[in-house]
């Protein structure tokens, strides 16, 4: 499996990262086949899995149980799993019970959680101390939607400078690589160069050390993609025609035929 040792030489080496997102086990297997290096178990299941409007109603155990199938699918890639609203937030201790039960329950390699605030560096740093990998994520955080929305991130000079200084932080703390969501493509540029540790955009840009888009959206299965996604394909029209096909096979008396 990727290690995280190898995607700081893959900054180094100046060679771009892939990440995407997974919620089952064809999903992931077919991303981890393909050769994608790191395979986020994202909170975002919540929404293009689960049928929610938002990643807040996700639980640990859910996020567990999907993570789990996940991981039956992946051979290579480096398997991140998103921590769940209020998982970690409360305390140190309610993060590293939360952090440990999905590294020993599913066998991930890592954890990501949200936020850069002074609390959550000493999560974080508390995490790493005790040897759970922990991947960072600043900018937009999606969990905190109700607060901030989902505008871009970082576009007043304050703004900029306290997004610049909790992925220095993260960096410190000891994440071993950090998202970067809806930021300006220059701020995003400004953290890529200032950190060793990889950046890894998602309305950021080109010129983070990777990129990471939600599965459902590349492949066209979501309703409606955000301003920063593309969809490689068009996979809802495909299985509707499909479905059409078989109805009307059946229908015909087509399938399943003598």
């Amino acid at each position: 499996m990727l290690t995280i040792r190898q995607l700081v030489q893959y900054k180094q080496q100046q060679k771009k990262i892939t990440v995407l997102t997974a919620w089952d086990y064809p999903i992931a297997q077919i991303l981890d086949r393909a050769g994608v290096d790191i395979i986020l178990v994202g909170d975002s299941l919540a929404m293009v899995a689960l049928g929610h409007n938002s990643t807040l109603p996700l639980t640990l155990d859910t996020m567990i149980h999907h993570a789990q199938a996940v991981m039956r699918g992946v051979e290579q890639a480096l398997v991140v799993v998103d921590l769940p609203f209020l998982t970690y937030q409360q305390n140190i201790t309610t993060a590293i019970i939360s952090a440990g039960r999905v590294l020993k329950e599913t066998g991930a390699g890592a954890v990501k959680l949200e936020g850069g605030h002074p609390r959550m560096i000493e999560t974080v740093a508390r995490l790493v101390e005790i040897g759970i990998p922990v991947m960072g994520h600043v900018g937009l955080t999606p969990q905190s939607s109700k607060q901030l929305g989902f505008r871009q991130q970082g576009k007043t000079e304050v703004d900029r400078q306290r997004i610049l200084a909790e992925a220095v932080a993260l960096e410190e703390a000891g994440a071993f690589s950090i998202v970067l969501e809806h930021i300006p493509a220059d701020l995003a540029q400004e953290i890529s160069e200032k950190l060793v540790i990889p950046t890894i955009g998602i309305g950021a840009g080109g010129y983070c050390d990777g990129q990471v888009l939600v599965t459902a959206d590349l492949l066209g299965l979501s309703d409606r993609l955000p301003p920063f996604a593309k969809a490689y394909v068009d996979l809802r029209g495909t299985i509707t025609a499909a479905v059409q096909a078989y109805q009307q096979d059946v229908q015909q008396g087509g399938f399943p035929g003598k």
